[in-house]
């Protein structure tokens, strides 16, 4: 197989989707996200701490304190992908999410997410 023909088949190939955690081993705090492609979001963030530009400024500055020995990137829930071509899991991500931060609660001294805006 030629290395066209396995890039295709890389690019072509469904990446794991679901919800994630970042949690600071020492602290307990957590990040919760979901994402439609698990080891892309990680891998993502990993790079944006080690270079220092992580959008969450609270992760990044413990980061910088704690160090990154002190942080677990893990897959909480992955999301099963219907065998349909028109499957647009974006709902089914965000609840998964949803769910997951209700059982967490991953806000202030518990986590680096922000708290969920209600519409009244």
């Amino acid at each position: 197989m030629d290395k066209k023909t396995k890039k295709r088949e890389f690019k072509d190939a469904l990446q794991p989707m679901g919800v994630y955690q970042i949690k600071n081993k020492l602290n307990g705090k957590v990040l919760i996200g979901s994402s439609n492609n698990l080891s892309a979001i990680l891998n993502r963030f990993k790079a944006e701490l080690k270079m220092g530009s992580c959008r969450n400024k609270t992760l990044q500055n413990e980061w910088k304190q704690f160090g990154p020995e002190v942080f677990e990137f893990k897959e909480l829930e992955v999301l099963e992908p219907l065998n349909n071509p028109s499957y647009d899991p974006t709902e089914d991500l965000h609840f998964l999410e949803e769910i997951w931060t209700k059982k967490l609660s991953p806000y202030g001294d518990k986590g680096y997410n922000k708290p969920l805006k209600t519409v009244i």
